[in-house]
């Protein structure tokens, strides 16, 4: 990492702390955790998946700007559009956006079936069953390839996924965080990667 990166990392709880005084963007007992349990958990995308120069990044029900924000500070040459439905999450994204200095990434309150264009990715974190996500994005994905994975979701979710994926078996692929990521909240979470 830059030292650029390093300090928007380190920037990135301050910011927090500021909002969630006024707004609960993250649960108050998380905020002593927020590195491993919102940043860390949001950078486990990377480890599957280095997004090249100019890769299109959705990230659908972001809520506070996870795992979009995190990700847009790893590959800033990458794009990444933030979206969720509700307004004051927006406003939270949008500031720390503005005062990370993330030219690389833009924030809108919209439902992903409204939201208009192509990308190569859709990340998201955990917004709903993977069965009900499907529909909202698969019109969103771009045909055009240039990552060693086919475009598609990259998505975070924990806990027993059998009865969730078994429709997506013969396409999806899983990977264990707590392999990277020693940290006993990692044990059950996995990023799942649909093409589509």
């Amino acid at each position: 990492m830059t030292e650029r990166q390093k300090e928007q990392f380190a920037a990135l709880l301050p910011l927090y702390e500021e909002w969630n005084a006024q707004i609960n963007v993250i649960s108050r007992k998380d905020m002593e955790h927020f590195y491993e349990h919102h940043v860390l958990h949001s950078l486990a995308i990377a480890k599957v998946m280095r997004f090249k120069p100019m890769a299109e990044v959705l990230d659908v029900g972001t809520g506070g700007g996870f795992p979009g924000v995190p990700l847009a500070v790893m590959f800033p040459e990458s794009r990444f559009t933030l979206i969720d439905s509700i307004g004051k999450k927006i406003k939270v994204v949008g500031d720390v956006v503005e005062k990370l200095g993330l030219t690389n990434t833009h924030a809108q309150q919209i439902r992903a079936e409204q939201l208009e264009g192509e990308f190569d990715f859709v990340v998201s974190r955990a917004v709903t069953t993977l069965g009900e996500f499907v529909p909202w994005v698969k019109t969103k994905i771009s045909k055009t390839q240039y990552h060693p994975l086919h475009n598609g979701i990259l998505y975070l979710k924990g806990g027993d996924l059998t009865n969730e994926l078994f429709a997506f078996r013969h396409k999806v692929k899983t990977w264990d965080i707590a392999e990277w990521f020693e940290e006993e909240f990692f044990e059950t979470k996995k990023v799942i990667y649909l093409p589509l």
